[in-house]
């Protein structure tokens, strides 16, 4: 177990990601992560412990903080940047996505399609109210991002599964981190995040799924996801026009 003390060793702190209601740091191969609602946290330790695939191991946990073990290996890749792992890295991690919607549900619900039609109007009417984005941008995305607005089997989801959440080594997958927005949800929404701006790997990740998948749905997941973000990147320090990220996802789809 990791104490105090052997952090006070390291000599250098790296700010993961910081924003008003969370921060990750890494003290040497340790990663802080303080959030102020416990709830995330809760929901992120349990599920860690049901998922079937690599995760961090907890170390300890002092309210707001959890301290988390590094995952060896490296991200498969970051939004906006060409991804250096092999095709059989991104078909592994199709695999593992798989082995957790095959897991036992978890207890706690998801969104429902409401929440979510709910939130994509109001996101959608911000975007286009305040000259965020082009009105026939919006518009456009808007109507593709309804396919995903149906009804499915819910499954054991990530909820966030930035392809910075999956460490690989060479072609394995050695660990799943982030787990705070785990529920039960679409399973095709976890294969768009994961893909979200590298389209071209899509084809790798459903070949190591190993079913068939609606495409038009992940698609729609897409436009869907980014009309969300947008806001909430840039209240946050973030920028979601940057090249391949989530203004040229929806440029995309045009």
């Amino acid at each position: 177990m990791c104490s105090l003390a052997t952090m006070a060793d390291v000599d250098e702190v790296e700010v993961v990601v910081a924003h008003n209601e969370r921060a990750t740091l890494r003290v040497g191969d340790v990663f802080l992560k303080i959030d102020a609602d416990q709830a995330r946290i809760d929901v992120e330790v349990e599920a860690m412990a049901m998922a079937p695939i690599p995760t961090p191991e907890v170390l300890w946990r002092k309210p707001p903080v959890l301290a988390l073990a590094a995952v060896p290996g490296t991200a498969l890749g970051r939004l906006g940047e060409p991804s250096a792992a092999s095709p059989a890295a991104w078909s592994a991690a199709g695999a593992a996505v798989r082995m957790l919607h095959d897991a036992p549900l978890p207890p706690w619900p998801g969104r429902s399609l409401d929440e979510i039609a709910s939130r994509l109007d109001v996101e959608c009417e911000w975007l286009v109210t305040n000259g965020v984005l082009p009105t026939d941008l919006v518009t456009r995305n808007r109507r593709i991002a309804e396919a995903a607005l149906r009804p499915c089997t819910p499954v054991f989801t990530h909820g966030d599964l930035q392809i910075t959440h999956v460490f690989i080594d060479g072609d394995e997958v050695t660990g799943v981190i982030d787990w705070s927005e785990a529920s039960r949800g679409d399973a095709l929404f976890d294969l768009a995040t994961l893909t979200l701006g590298h389209e071209e790997h899509l084809g790798d990740v459903v070949a190591g799924y190993g079913t068939d998948v609606d495409l038009d749905v992940i698609r729609a997941w897409w436009s869907l996801r980014s009309l969300l973000a947008v806001r909430w990147l840039v209240e946050h320090g973030f920028d979601p026009s940057s090249p391949g990220c989530e203004v040229d996802v929806l440029r995309a789809r045009m």
